[in-house]
């Protein structure tokens, strides 16, 4: 069974949000942002500090996208619930374009804005910075606009973990303040994904956690 350690709404929702919606079992451990800094002995197990943390077995990952693609195809390798798009269907270098771009474009450019704009002591604050980098995250959803024009998806025509790597970032940009500066054909899919049974299941999967576990339900957003 998957463990998942994880803080609300960081990055790990990801993983978590891709549990969901295949619906197995997981174990989700619940850490107090910064885990780094106010749970030491998270250290113990991912000397990184970082969220989420993946254990399988004797696998782990540090990775938010690999492991809604490792998850995906390990959990429903039949594909029966179309998670993952296959070597052989038309879409699969789309689909794993979208999967990163998710990570890689979307979420580098928040992280900044979240560090520079909240995160730093008052002092140390960089409100150009932020401003910058939010502007730069909103230029970069200009190519999901164009291909949300004509489909619902990103991928070969259904839901898949691209989807879930992409609406995270749209997720994370709506606790930021920047989803009202969305391309319409962009607010328009993330108000579908955001309505989905498994992205629903995730986020109350978490506040629960949370709860049960001691740790604060406010959005770490990391």
């Amino acid at each position: 069974m998957p463990t998942l350690y994880h803080c609300v709404s960081a990055r790990s929702f990801r993983p978590l949000w891709t549990l969901e919606e295949l619906q197995v079992p997981y174990a989700l451990k619940m850490l107090p942002f910064p885990p780094r800094a106010l749970q030491r002995s998270y250290l113990d197990i991912n000397v990184l500090g970082t969220v989420p943390f993946l254990e399988d077995g004797d696998q782990t990952m540090t990775e938010s996208a690999a492991m809604c693609q490792y998850l995906a195809e390990t959990q429903d390798p039949d594909n029966r619930l179309g998670l993952w798009v296959g070597r052989g269907e038309r879409d699969h270098a789309h689909y794993l374009n979208w999967l990163h771009h998710g990570e890689a474009t979307l979420t580098f450019p928040q992280t900044l804005v979240l560090r520079y704009g909240r995160f730093e002591p008052p002092e140390r604050r960089q409100p150009q910075v932020a401003e910058d980098y939010g502007r730069w995250f909103l230029a970069r959803l200009r190519a999901i606009g164009a291909r949300l024009e004509h489909q619902s998806f990103l991928a070969a025509d259904r839901f898949t973990a691209a989807d879930i790597s992409v609406g995270y970032a749209l997720m994370l940009g709506e606790l930021v303040g920047l989803s009202g500066q969305y391309p319409a054909s962009v607010q328009a899919y993330w108000e579908r994904l955001r309505q989905r049974p498994g992205h629903l299941r995730a986020l109350a999967a978490q506040e629960q956690a949370a709860q049960a576990q001691g740790v604060a339900v406010a959005p770490a957003t990391v």
